[in-house]
């Protein structure tokens, strides 16, 4: 694959509309160039800053085609893209990224096959096919485990924890799907994630270690710097890295974590885009994880990924919306992110809030002081 400079008033093609790749948008226009989106509706969070905006499914050779025509390099925000289809448009476009961590990161059984090959642990797992597997095999994992699906789901979805037998046939509908992988429960004291991004030459530039915690299963909040120790921060930013090189990523890969209290480190997942827990990146380092993404695939040179102070994202998500807009004149160097996303749902993302501060704690304060999370209301909705 050539490794070209695209420079600016050349035209970047997005696959995927979503806030991801409106977030990217924003980032690539600030350095000057235009962009395409590919997404199958219209006035997408991505398709509203648009220059281009081809509406079309993403397995849509003809759309596909299209945006191939009108864009000087493709990348995209989001997984669940068919990789047929991108192995195709590798061959019609310039797609520095390539089809090969898409092919890995959408099956978690590659996912993990190629975490281990890189000397990297993950958590103990048994590739599940049937129901008869799973009583087998859950005596290998032991209880508790958890049963997910190797093919889609996120934000908890696709997954069912299993704490004594009596639960085993409650993952019959997961295998429904298809083949699934049953992992040992880690009993973590904390998840982190750390943002690697990388050029086609190997150059490479690691953000800041996050800590991350969760509500039902989806990202509540991101807290950096991480409160973990010196040492922890230091061995998962190797991890990264190494995954990274192992891998051959261009552009970013978003490598998620689980630490033990004995400080010991197992991979959980990995994004290759920009990550959700890396907006804080945006007010809070030198260079934001959208920036350096357009860098990398652009062959520019990757920029500092220095945390400039300490800082807190929250998501927001449907049922916070209201309470937010009644909070906006009170919200003091509060950056608030919305997404541009219709008609809020009940646990749907539909924007962020960063609060950068001199401190953690004094970040964390605000947030918990506040009425946004405390008083929103459930939903119709999903």
């Amino acid at each position: 694959m050539s490794n070209k400079t695209i420079l600016p008033g050349a035209t970047i093609g997005i696959i995927g509309g979503g806030q991801l790749g409106r977030m990217m948008a924003l980032a690539a226009k600030a350095q000057g160039f235009r962009i395409a989106v590919l997404e199958p509706v219209a006035d997408s969070p991505c398709g509203q800053l648009a220059d281009v905006e081809i509406i079309g499914a993403y397995n849509d050779h003809e759309a596909i085609s299209q945006l191939a025509m009108v864009s000087d390099v493709i990348t995209y925000e989001f997984e669940n893209i068919d990789a047929e289809t991108l192995g195709w448009l590798c061959d019609q476009a310039y797609v520095p990224q390539g089809p090969k961590l898409l092919t890995i990161t959408q099956d978690r059984i590659k996912e993990k096959d190629a975490i281990q090959q890189a000397g990297v642990d993950v958590a103990p797992y048994e590739v599940i096919a049937t129901v008869e597997d799973l009583f087998l095999k859950i005596n290998k994992v032991g209880y508790p485990a958890v049963l997910k699906t190797s093919r889609g789901g996120y934000d908890g979805k696709g997954q069912q924890v299993i704490k004594e037998q009596r639960d085993l046939l409650k993952g019959e509908p997961l295998l429904q799907h298809g083949m699934c992988v049953l992992e040992k429960w880690i009993p973590f004291e904390k998840e982190i994630s750390v943002i690697v991004v990388r050029k086609q030459d190997g150059d490479t530039a690691v953000f800041p270690v996050a800590e991350n915690i969760h509500k039902n299963n989806i990202l509540d909040k991101t807290i950096v710097p991480a409160r973990i120790s010196q040492d922890t921060k230091g061995k998962a930013i190797d991890k990264a890295r190494v995954l990274a090189d192992s891998l051959g990523v261009v552009g970013t890969l978003a490598v998620e974590m689980f630490v033990t209290s004995a400080g010991t480190i197992y991979i959980n997942e990995l994004a290759p885009r920009p990550h959700n827990s890396g907006h804080y990146t945006i007010e809070a380092c030198a260079t934001s994880q959208f920036e350096q993404h357009i860098r990398a695939i652009c062959n520019w040179p990757l920029g500092s990924t220095e945390l400039l102070k300490p800082a807190v994202m929250v998501n927001l998500l449907g049922e916070h919306l209201e309470a937010l807009y009644e909070e906006i004149p009170t919200l003091k160097d509060w950056k608030v992110h919305l997404y541009g996303k219709k008609g809020p749902k009940a646990k749907r993302k539909m924007g962020h809030v960063t609060i950068v501060r001199n401190s953690v704690a004094d970040a964390l304060k605000e947030v918990n002081e506040s009425n946004i999370w405390k008083t929103a209301k459930e939903m119709i909705g999903g």
